[in-house]
């Protein structure tokens, strides 16, 4: 699953891939595709690296141990990558936002993070113009 807004209002500057601690139901919630990004952001408390407002629909066939669908969620990376992160983090105008979740080789789910800067209005303009620039040229390929 890829977070397509994140690309359109966030310049990415660095991509790191986590680990998420998730409960059974979400992952098979999750398998299923019923995951949203919006309004997902990830902060840092107690120099730990947390996922917030990311949304994962209850599981159909869960049972009274069903998880709730919005509610923090711990990322994992090795220290030195979090003590990179908080000291870029520093710099005016950074957020670290969720890009993709996926399931990697061992069949774990992982977070692609992105250290993002915010777009301006001008910016989300020239990136709509060079999408339909784009497909002009695919259009007229043969």
């Amino acid at each position: 699953m890829n977070n397509r807004q994140a690309f359109f209002n966030f310049f990415i500057e660095d991509k790191y891939e986590a680990g998420i601690v998730l409960l059974g139901t979400e992952v098979k919630s999750i398998r299923d595709g019923k995951l949203s990004f919006n309004d997902a952001f990830c902060f840092f408390d107690k120099n730990e690296l947390w996922l917030r407002g990311l949304y994962i629909a209850e599981y159909s066939h869960g049972t009274v141990n069903n998880h709730i669908a919005v509610h923090d969620r711990k990322l994992l990376l090795q220290k030195r990558e979090l003590r990179k992160l908080q000291a870029k983090l520093k710099d005016k105008g950074l957020t670290i936002i969720p890009l993709r979740v996926f399931f990697n080789d061992k069949n774990l789910v992982k977070v692609e993070i992105g250290l993002a800067k915010g777009k301006k209005l001008h910016d989300k303009r020239e990136t709509i113009k060079q999408r339909d620039v784009e497909r002009e040229l695919k259009r007229y390929k043969p």
